[in-house]
């Protein structure tokens, strides 16, 4: 058994969880100023921010992150 995905902070965490947990703990306004991409600060929703991340490997490298970094705020 693999014991590196038990260590991984994002290992069966999906990208809307990612994005819905930093949307509720931030709000956009404050996760478009910590991560400048126009999902966040135009318009913004989460469906819209999905598909955007889905396609943009290094915005959501920065996304992963920030939520990498928020989680022990979080507890």
């Amino acid at each position: 058994m693999d014991n590196d995905s038990s260590k991984n902070p994002l290992h069966g965490i999906t990208l809307q969880k990612i994005v819905e947990t930093l949307v509720d703990f931030y709000g956009f306004d404050t996760l478009g100023e910590l991560i400048r991409i126009k999902c966040f600060n135009e318009n913004p929703s989460i469906k819209s921010s999905l598909t955007f991340l889905r396609k943009t490997d290094w915005a959501r490298k920065k996304v992963e992150e920030l939520y990498i970094k928020t989680l022990p705020k979080l507890k």
